[in-house]
């Protein structure tokens, strides 16, 4: 099978420094003709540009049915994916149709139209329906070992100081980010079963139903966190504005009223996890997002 990992898919790899998925990409094309040939698949194509954490490739099973085959590396917790992915069991997400404990060998998953996100959709509409999709994916979680949303900020708080250097012009707003993650923690409202690294673009056109999420990165822990993502979504258009603060504070409200989460909290969800990404992204070069993510944030 002829086959060239997607750039975008080479690129984040080459970011990341997840010991797990050492000699994953080199074992993708062998990984991929495995799943195909044992699940009786047909590849139509892979899906271009593609994620920046996984191969999807574009397949029909042996009954001719169009599917998506997904493959994941180790470092980007495909067995909780599918795990999450089976618990909802397409209420509001693509359905898993192969077994879960089979994930780290490719997921094969509902089809959606991956080239029509909400995103797509004007401004208010496109959170309208993201905001809908992603509030039927909080339930009450299963007995699977998912993350926490402690544990998984812990990391990322972690990773934070140790980038910053002295006279560091950023650690003023990493401080007041790592204290009201301190402070949200101290007092968690409720478990939920959450998507984890929602965003438009993670809400794609269905057949089965209008608008259904994607790649979840699931964790466990309030609501809040969630939603915190998708109040920077069109980040580059909200930076752009010249009234782009007073868009932020009213998305914050508006979000938090729509779904009836504390305002407070999804502030301050929303400065953590975008100045953890600019911090992130100014780690790996990434200067232009870095400061869009950072301007966003000291703001909130």
């Amino acid at each position: 099978m002829a086959f060239e990992a997607p750039t975008r898919l080479v690129r984040a790899l080459g970011e990341s420094v997840r010991e797990a998925d050492d000699g994953w990409l080199d074992a993708l094309p062998r990984l991929l003709e495995t799943a195909v040939s044992e699940g009786g698949l047909t590849v139509e194509r892979l899906q271009l540009p593609g994620g920046r954490s996984s191969l999807v490739a574009l397949v029909r099973d042996a009954a001719g049915t169009p599917a998506a085959l997904k493959l994941a590396p180790p470092g980007s917790r495909p067995a909780a994916e599918a795990a999450a992915l089976a618990h909802w069991d397409g209420h509001g997400a693509a359905r898993l149709l192969s077994p879960a404990d089979q994930a780290a060998c490719g997921m094969l998953l509902e089809r959606l139209h991956a080239d029509m996100s909400v995103r797509s959709l004007p401004e208010a509409k496109s959170m309208l329906e993201a905001a809908g999709a992603l509030r039927r994916l909080w339930v009450e979680p299963p007995a699977f070992p998912f993350e926490t949303v402690a544990e998984r900020t812990g990391r990322q708080a972690e990773a934070m100081r140790a980038s910053l250097t002295a006279g560091d012009p950023v650690e003023p707003l990493v401080t007041e980010a790592l204290a009201a993650r301190d402070e949200l923690l101290a007092t968690p409202p409720e478990e939920r079963l959450l998507h984890g690294t929602f965003r438009q673009s993670k809400v794609l056109s269905a057949e089965r139903l209008p608008w259904l999420a994607v790649g979840p990165d699931p964790v466990v822990g309030e609501c809040a966190f969630d939603l915190a993502r998708l109040v920077r979504d069109r980040v580059e258009d909200v930076v752009g504005s010249p009234s782009g603060s007073s868009i932020t504070r009213r998305r914050v409200k508006r979000l938090a009223e729509s779904l009836d989460v504390d305002a407070a909290r999804l502030r301050g969800w929303t400065l953590f996890r975008a100045v953890e990404s600019g911090v992130r992204a100014r780690r790996v070069g990434r200067v232009a997002d870095s400061e869009l993510l950072l301007e966003f944030a000291a703001w909130l």
